[in-house]
């Protein structure tokens, strides 16, 4: 029988570490969340890296700072300012509380500290250099108020973590979504990131959720957003979401905070999807940025190490909440308008309409009011001679919500086709047999300018191999800007290749674990989907039939890439007992 002991200390603290420390990114969220409690106004994150990677992080922020005992101190396990015993956990306030993070990193790394006391009554600062996990130098310094933490060699010591690290493009990636989340959550604070010397990110402080997403993703997207706002006794949801034509393939673009804390939650995430109800196809989702604030004695943030899930308790009504409020929002705003400015194309619908369908329409009205012309070169795209039928003879007899075709077969059965499905697994044959072939690319005449968020700029550096092996060229335009100068010829009408990209890239950025084949082929579908005909875009009788023609000449014309159904059949027997004849 293995005999029973206790673990030395170094092994537990290394343990202890790696549920806190995962990457470079757990480094900068847990130093940026300590700015943050010291009451921060200004912080600055450096990155330094080489070619393998991240090699030194460092915040400096202008906080309240600490005495050299307090800065001793904060290195030892479980030693915290925020909490002093079980009962305050009902009603934490502050990002930390737990007293780890210091202790942590500096378990795995080599960490120097230089901080002063603010209020002058220091004359000088403290330096604490630790190496893992052991204070090494203690020295008295000139500084200035408030804390400036260094992390070099992260993992030097525990080699199996480091050898899990990504690609430093991706790490890059992670540490910019950090602070993304935490500039969102609080813009009473400037942010501002540099890596190996350059600027890559900077907010100013403002009492606005818009001015942070505006100086974070673009002046042009936060005007497009509609704001959502809902109130119970022990709740307020504020902030921003998408017109359902700007929407995404995850829903990594849903950005969401309690109480200034940037969590993961998919079911508030499935709640602020569901608002939008049949607005968004099932498997789309929009941009939203929400910040929820909640009676604290409601929330349990002592769920796990990171502290970025939750339990909520009365999570039904805050879900309920958070549906209706987004809800409210699309009944209260004109969704027929692609964004603020456009010219708005009226439908003429009855008066007693509901509010949710009247939308409906007015968002196929608008977004595919190029329909029959669209469809026209997409088709004459995607047309392919030679091929074998593998469907049985049916002739379109109409449309059904201008999405589904019905077509007869000619033994009665009625057939429905969805038409984007169905163009999608024509489109997605077609990329296949393109990219094996290697000849994908079709040049724009116009480049496709396309300003990125730093994260979303690391993401593509690291995805442009990928993407140029799917028929794009994607070549940086400057900072955080890129040019795309050719696509998939797939794709024909290229009238939206920046969305192409962009999805593209919260895939990636959704999905980092796939392997590579997998991402290929994740990107394979994004491009069918992005290129075929939409739903709600009506199409001529000769259109339908074309359209069913060459979904017939597919390999597997029955599903979609993502296994959907195309087709649905009918019997004459089933009509028959359907309506009582049998």
């Amino acid at each position: 029988m293995t005999e029973i002991h206790v673990l030395d200390p170094e092994t537990v603290n290394q343990i202890a570490a790696g549920e806190v420390v995962e990457r470079p990114a757990s480094v900068a969220k847990e130093l940026l969340e300590n700015a943050i409690d010291a009451g921060a106004t200004v912080i600055l994150l450096e990155i330094t890296s080489d070619a393998a990677g991240i090699t030194k992080i460092q915040v400096t922020d202008n906080g309240e700072g600490m005495t050299p005992g307090e800065a001793v101190l904060a290195f030892q396990p479980h030693a915290t300012s925020k909490i002093r015993d079980i009962t305050d956990l009902s009603r934490i306030r502050t990002l930390g509380f737990r007293g780890e993070a210091l202790a942590s990193i500096a378990a795995v790394s080599e960490v120097t500290m230089v901080t002063r006391p603010r209020g002058g009554e220091a004359l000088s600062g403290t330096r604490l250099v630790v190496r893992g996990g052991e204070i090494v130098e203690t020295a008295e310094v000139g500084a200035p108020e408030g804390t400036t933490v260094t992390v070099e060699r992260l993992f030097y010591n525990t080699p199996a973590r480091r050898k899990f690290l990504k690609s430093r493009n991706t790490e890059l990636a992670h540490v910019y979504a950090v602070v993304e989340s935490l500039a969102l959550a609080h813009g009473e604070i400037a942010f501002r990131v540099v890596h190996n010397g350059k600027e890559r990110m900077a907010t100013q402080r403002s009492a606005g959720l818009l001015a942070a997403i505006a100086g974070l993703y673009g002046a042009d997207l936060a005007r497009s957003l509609l704001p959502v706002e809902g109130k119970l006794p022990f709740l307020t949801i504020r902030g921003y979401v998408s017109r359902p034509q700007e929407n995404r393939g995850s829903p990594s673009q849903i950005s969401l905070s309690i109480n200034g804390r940037s969590i993961l939650s998919r079911k508030i995430a499935a709640a602020v999807r569901e608002g939008y109800g049949n607005l968004l196809p099932k498997d789309r989702y929009p941009v939203a940025f929400m910040d929820v604030a909640i009676d604290t004695g409601l929330v349990d943030v002592n769920v796990h190490p990171t502290k970025r899930e939750v339990r909520l308790s009365r999570e039904r009504e805050i879900l309920e909440a958070v549906t209706a409020a987004v809800r409210k929002t699309l009944a209260d705003h004109d969704l027929s308008r692609d964004a603020p400015g456009e010219p708005v194309q009226q439908q003429i619908v009855a008066d007693d309409t509901p509010p949710m369908a009247r939308e409906t329409e007015a968002v196929y009205a608008t977004a595919h009011r190029r329909g029959p012309a669209l469809a026209d070169k997409r088709l004459r795209r995607t047309e392919r001679e030679g091929e074998k039928n593998l469907l049985p003879a049916m002739e379109p007899i109409g449309q059904v919500a201008a999405t589904y075709i019905a077509a007869e077969g000619v033994d009665g059965t009625l057939y429905l086709v969805d038409q984007h499905a169905a163009h999608e697994r024509i489109l997605y044959d077609q990329v296949v047999e393109q990219r094996d072939a290697e000849s994908t690319a079709q040049e724009l005449l116009v480049p496709v300018v396309l300003p990125l968020s730093p994260k979303e700029a690391a993401a593509l550096r690291e995805a442009i191999p990928l993407l140029a092996g799917e028929g794009f060229v994607v070549e940086e335009f400057g900072r955080d800007t890129f040019a795309v100068r050719a696509v998939p010829a797939a794709l024909g009408a290229v009238e939206d290749a920046a969305g192409t990209v962009r999805e593209t890239i919260a895939d990636l950025l959704s999905g980092e674990s796939r392997a590579h084949t997998d991402r290929r082929e994740a990107v394979t579908c994004i491009i069918a989907c992005r290129g075929a005909i939409k739903a709600g875009t009506r199409l001529t009788p000769e259109q339908q039939r074309l359209l069913i023609s060459q979904l017939a000449r597919t390999k597997t014309p029955w599903t979609c890439p993502h296994g959907r159904p195309t087709v649905v059949a009918f019997d004459r027997k089933k009509l028959e007992k359907i309506f009582g004849r049998r």
